[in-house]
């Protein structure tokens, strides 16, 4: 006898997914964003951008303002924080290349006094010394062209972003309520209610991930600024706070802005160990950031466990690069919002949850 067709259908759909299914579906999801990658980061961004500015479209909207020049105005607010931030970094460039000369001396005499030592200590002569230099800058002749080539690429790929990402936020915004109503019309009508709320408790979640982003700079600026007034540097908590503001640029922010305070350092001190010791501070508080600060501070607000924002982290970054550990972080916020409305997924909402059990 068949069984009946109505309740072969429940039995699926009541279906729960194994730990096996799971990290099935995340390899597959994982291959499909690293070669899918040059649309999904400036989609992810612009969809990111487009959550957080919804609520303040939406309220101009209830003003008289109509939609286009809400939006508008909207993204270039946004445009013009960036501004802002790419301004101050240009600024630590520039008040950098001003000290270069001074910079340029005291590097050359260093590395004199350097030759030296190795030359008494070592018996390797000046004539050696600059002998094993010239063929090390011979053989990486070919590591810098290809260095090169990966800059450029970088540099396009960055300017391309930079373009298409206002666009997509401008008509993901434009677009919206079409957009919700194919996401209703994909899925069956009564669950149109969850649905509405995954989508409202994610613009939740995105402010929830600002609100933690900006106790994560709070947090880094206070340890730069005391770091660096325990050795001694000059001007302790603009440096440290600059630092912290730069460090949404992954990697490059920390790099550009830890050298003007080395720079002052050396100069002020006459020493090599004050820009050591500004290298350690940077270096052990962005250790904490990354692994402690950034988890604790953004994974409480996300109600998201610490080793699973970690781990999720490192897949973003070896995924997307820089772009990747700022992005899966809101992604596995919505993951964990309809894990919690699924009962299908009650192992990976249980997996990325903090520990707290909800009483049925």
């Amino acid at each position: 006898m068949l069984p009946n067709l109505k309740t072969t259908v429940s039995l699926h759909a009541n279906k729960k997914f194994t730990v096996l299914e799971i990290l099935q579906f995340t390899v597959l999801a994982c291959i499909l964003l690293y070669f899918g990658k040059t649309l999904f980061i400036p989609l992810s961004f612009s969809m990111l951008i487009s959550f957080i500015l919804y609520p303040i479209c939406k309220w101009m909207e209830q003003k008289g303002i109509s939609k286009g020049i809400a939006i508008f105005m909207a993204i270039f607010g946004v445009m013009l924080f960036f501004g802002a931030v790419l301004y101050l970094l240009f600024t630590q460039v520039v008040a950098f290349s001003n000290e270069w000369q001074t910079f340029k001396e005291k590097l050359t005499e260093t590395v004199s006094q350097l030759s030296v030592l190795i030359a008494e200590r070592f018996d390797v002569s000046s004539e050696k010394q600059t002998s094993f230099i010239e063929n090390a800058i011979d053989n990486s002749g070919t590591q810098a062209i290809s260095l090169l080539k990966i800059t450029a690429y970088s540099i396009s790929e960055t300017v391309f972003y930079l373009l298409i990402i206002p666009v997509y936020s401008f008509l993901i915004l434009y677009y919206r309520r079409m957009l919700t109503n194919v996401l209703y019309h994909v899925f069956r009508s009564e669950k149109k209610a969850v649905i509405r709320e995954i989508l409202v408790e994610t613009i939740h979640a995105y402010y929830n991930f600002i609100k933690g982003m900006l106790l994560v700079y709070l947090i880094v600026g206070i340890l730069n600024s005391l770091g660096l007034y325990i050795i001694g540097i000059p001007h302790p908590f603009l440096f440290g706070f600059i630092a912290s503001i730069l460090t949404f640029i992954p990697y490059v922010g920390i790099f550009i802005s830890s050298l003007l305070p080395i720079t002052v350092s050396w100069i002020t001190f006459n020493s090599i160990w004050y820009p050591i010791g500004v290298i350690m501070v940077f270096s052990i508080v962005q250790i904490l950031e990354a692994y402690i600060i950034f988890p604790y501070a953004v994974g409480s607000r996300l109600k998201i466990n610490t080793l699973i924002i970690i781990l999720v982290i490192i897949i973003g970054g070896i995924l997307w690069g820089p772009a990747g550990m700022i992005l899966f972080i809101p992604f596995i916020s919505i993951a964990k919002l309809i894990a919690d409305r699924t009962a299908s997924l009650k192992t990976l909402s249980l997996l990325l949850g903090n520990g707290e059990v909800k009483k049925e």
